[in-house]
């Protein structure tokens, strides 16, 4: 037999485990600053680059790519080399990973907090560092697949499967999602609009959950779970279902973020129906993880990285259940926009990726030092410690998030609405937010045990940076005639390029089905005549809006309930949106709904709410914006911004950025401090407080008002804003894509 000697390289693996720990703290600390900011208001400091919408962002970037990030790949170059017997393809690339990957983070640290953002949830950062992302992912892949095609292992393990899904998908998504113009060095516009925007963007943040924090995890779990456990995959069968399964059906299920939005009801409908599928794989994968460890139960309650693994796949499985209960209309009509989304988020960020990640650590450190784990005793601690952290982080939660949808939609005995003012709602949720707060420092503070834990083991035993390792190249191997196995599956795991071209068409048929529509399709997104482009002074003023993280807490999007229509105005209409690049109905109501804002307060209302919010709203956990009293607008970029808007298909005429831009931008702002001093307020007509209250009393003012409808009957459909709304019958319903009940 021809064998051969080679090394395994552990010093990128040990890189990824420090940056793993070390921006795991730093996530999670920017979470808890957040998390005491919805509480008390003094924390955001007055600060403009600390501020919760600015805050916010940095958190989950921090927390999923940096820490996940992070912790993904030393799973991934640790279990690849071992399962493939063969070095990474190329230790150049493997640093331009780690480098490149880290140095991106550091941008997403630093650009963040400035303001420069997309707005788009989990895809925040500005174009060059977009780009960037695709260098760097380009170089993992290629990483990736040339240490599958040189491996000396013929079949490829499950855990690589999800492997390669994870490098493909990422990949697709990223690029479609961060199409954009750019306006300048870190200001782009996205170019897609409004309905089209909001599909895009949630078929790439459900996907970014699916293939970014959920399939390599998966594969990781394959992988350290059954090596830990000393014992094999329970099923190799329920594994092949799982994966193929898993991939196909994930990637449909993105529209379940839209549900009761302006998205059309076909595009709703798929979203819900597959979302529903999604617990029979998702399941399948927990169960085969958890009966693996069938006659090892004993390890379990001996080994901390155990503990953690059992932990993790439980929350993964009920977060796989919650995720499709959630997608169901008559839930989600009830969660959405309300904290319940928070708890179920961080069911599986705390206990799936966290947990899992705990557990790598465990297992990495005294192998890549070539000793025991320093403490046994303190990891139990972490664990304990971490699970209770948990627990009074999602458990005040969920009761936050259930009490926010039921008291929106509370009405009383004689039919008004019990809590008209949305503070009251607000101010009921606070010790919800208080327990969040204990939840988060005792995770944090398991973490920081685990560090120290980390550290002492390194401390006790020499760094093994090469680990010299013997095989023999397939290739070289005599022929056997290979075993039967289920569907001829085990021949296609030789072929790696053949099933990778499979998973690459398993995800892209999902995709192209719900977006190509609509493109093609007219009727998805029917337009309104009375809707216009921002002036260029509501531009400025939505840009500001976007730079401050404002869709972190409010969103735009009145749905068609009675509660909201009653609280809100007039349902929101697709045609509303089709200038709006990008989308802004958000994910979350902190504060209420903003689409209907428009002409409801005076000027200088906004002006004071934004100087102090306790001023207009006693007991506001809203932060203080002073800063937009006292900045300048930035007047020179408004010519390569409607340049760029023009480019992604807001119809300025042309060269009118060069003069009558800056002229009507002049007028109105003088139109705003003239308002303004009716209210007894000074103000500059260049600050930038009187660009953010243009955008402000633009909002919801296109459309006419129409009657509100009987509680029993359903939204009118779009119509023209010269024509007159048609009648409705009592069982009718929206031919315009919103088909969902008018009942509360």
């Amino acid at each position: 037999m021809n064998v051969e000697t080679f090394k395994y390289d552990n010093r990128v693996v040990r890189a990824f485990a420090i940056a793993t720990v070390i921006w795991g703290i730093v996530g999670m600390s920017a979470g808890l600053l957040a998390a005491v900011q919805l509480f008390w208001p003094e924390a955001n400091l007055s600060l403009q680059f600390v501020s919760f919408g600015r805050l916010r962002p940095l958190h989950t970037n921090a927390v999923i790519f940096a820490f996940v990030g992070n912790g993904m790949f030393m799973g991934i170059y640790y279990s690849l080399q071992r399962l493939c017997k063969a070095r990474m393809f190329s230790d150049a690339l493997s640093w331009l990973n780690f480098w490149g990957w880290n140095a991106i983070i550091v941008a997403a640290a630093i650009t963040l907090p400035l303001g420069l953002t997309t707005s788009k949830e989990y895809a925040e950062l500005e174009w060059p560092i977009d780009l960037a992302i695709t260098v760097i992912w380009v170089a993992f892949t290629i990483n990736l697949m040339g240490t599958i095609l040189k491996r000396r292992e013929k079949h490829l393990y499950v855990a690589i499967w999800f492997y390669i899904a994870t490098a493909l998908t990422v990949a697709v998504l990223h690029v479609v999602n961060s199409l954009e113009v750019p306006a300048s060095a870190f200001k782009s516009y996205s170019i897609y609009a409004g309905v089209q925007d909001a599909l895009v963007q949630w078929w790439y943040g459900h996907n970014a959950v699916a293939f970014f924090l959920t399939t390599p995890y998966l594969g990781l779990m394959y992988y350290f779970l059954p090596k830990a456990a000393g014992r094999p995959v329970f099923s190799y069968r329920l594994s092949i279902i799982h994966f193929w399964a898993l991939i196909f059906i994930y990637i449909w299920a993105g529209p379940h973020h839209l549900l009761y939005t302006s998205l059309p009801d076909w595009a709703q409908s798929l979203g819900m129906a597959f979302s529903i599928m999604l617990v029979a794989p998702s399941w399948g994968g927990m169960l085969n993880g958890l009966l693996t460890l069938r006659g090892a139960w004993d390890k379990v309650r001996t080994e901390p990285m155990l503990k953690f693994m059992v932990v993790a796949l439980t929350a993964y499985g009920m977060a796989t259940l919650e995720g499709p209960l959630l997608s169901i209309k008559s839930v989600n009509s009830l969660s959405h926009y309300t904290d319940w989304t928070i708890a179920h988020v961080h069911t599986g960020a705390l206990g799936w990726n966290g947990f899992l990640t705990f557990s790598m650590l465990y297992w990495l450190f005294p192998k890549l030092y070539n000793t025991k784990l320093y403490s046994v005793k303190l990891a139990n601690w972490h664990f304990w410690v971490a699970v209770l952290g948990m627990m009074f982080y999602v458990v005040p939660m969920y009761v936050s998030g259930i009490t926010q949808g039921m008291m929106w939609k509370q009405f009383n005995a004689d039919g008004f609405l019990q809590y008209p003012n949305f503070l009251e709602v607000v101010l009921q949720l606070i010790p919800m937010h208080r327990l969040r707060a204990v939840g988060g420092t005792l995770y944090i503070l398991g973490t920081l045990m685990m560090a120290f834990n980390l550290w002492k083991t390194a401390r006790s035993g020499v760094f093994v940076p090469e680990e010299e390792a013997q095989a023999v190249p397939f290739r070289a191997k005599p022929v056997h005639a290979e075993p039967k196995h289920p569907w001829g599956h085990r021949a296609l795991e030789a072929k790696p390029l053949l099933l990778t071209a499979l998973a690459l068409v398993a995800v892209l048929i999902g995709g192209l089905v719900e977006i190509i529509p609509m493109y093609l399709i007219k009727e998805n997104v029917p337009t309104i005549s009375a809707v216009k482009p921002y002036t260029p002074l509501e531009v400025l003023g939505r840009d500001i809006y976007i730079r401050e993280g404002c869709v972190g807490c409010h969103s735009q999007m009145v749905r068609p309930f009675r509660s909201e229509t009653e609280r809100y105005g007039e349902y929101s209409k697709a045609g509303e949106f089709i200038y709006d690049h990008p989308f802004l109905w958000g994910s979350k109501r902190t504060g209420p709904d903003l689409h209907r804002l428009g002409g409801k307060y005076p000027d200088a209302w906004h002006y004071n709410h934004m100087e102090d919010p306790r001023s207009t709203s006693p007991g506001s956990i809203m932060p203080k914006y002073q800063w937009l009293l006292t900045q300048k607008m930035e007047t020179n970029a408004l010519s390569s911004r409607l340049s760029a808007l023009r480019k992604v298909g807001v119809p300025y005429p042309s060269g009118y950025e060069h003069g009558p831009a800056q002229t009507e931008l002049a007028a109105q702002a003088t139109k705003v401090v003239g308002n303004l001093a009716a209210g007894s307020i000074k103000a500059e007509p260049d600050r930038e407080i009187v660009a953010l209250i243009a955008y402000l009393q633009r909002l919801g003012t296109d459309i006419k008002s129409i009657t509100p409808q009987a509680p029993d009957t359903a939204p009118v459909p779009d119509f023209k804003a010269t024509e007159a709304p048609p009648k409705v019958k009592k069982t009718a319903q929206v031919t315009t894509g919103n088909n969902q009940e008018a009942k509360n």
